[in-house]
């Protein structure tokens, strides 16, 4: 910014060149931020045992979320309870939890999976479950 004071340019107009700049640099096409993948979503619809749901929903909340945001990609992790189904077909018998999962890519949701730490404390939520043969869909953001 020295030169373009020293060229008569002055602060302002100095000052407005760099902004241009960055402004013409954001609008170019190819940029890193369009380039980037969009997020995906995992679902699993779980049967979690009735008679130990406060013991799955204290081990999610003080011990796998916390675990798991320490990831790379991690963006969001919620634990849905069903509170009805308001249209469609019926759930599968027995299905009173979802699990969502946003990452930024599946990649690192497969590193994230692969993790000692995962398989450290999936078996808290996977051991309240009446059945382990549980629905699981992935989704693309688009």
């Amino acid at each position: 910014m020295s030169d373009a004071l020293n060229n008569g340019i002055g602060r302002r107009g100095a000052i407005a060149t760099m902004v241009g700049g960055l402004v013409a640099a954001s609008a170019a096409p190819g940029r890193a931020a369009d380039a980037k993948a969009k997020p995906i979503v995992l679902y699993c619809d779980l049967k979690v045992d009735p008679a130990r749901e406060a013991e799955m929903l204290a081990h999610f909340h003080q011990r796998f979320k916390p675990v798991g945001a320490r990831f790379k990609g991690f963006i969001d992790l919620k634990m849905l309870k069903l509170r009805t189904l308001i249209q469609g077909d019926k759930l599968p018998v027995g299905v009173n939890y979802r699990f969502q999962l946003t990452y930024e890519s599946e990649e690192l949701r497969q590193i994230w999976i692969a993790s000692p730490e995962h398989q450290a404390v999936w078996p808290g939520i996977e051991n309240t479950l009446i059945d382990k043969n549980f629905h699981v869909s992935l989704f693309d953001e688009v």
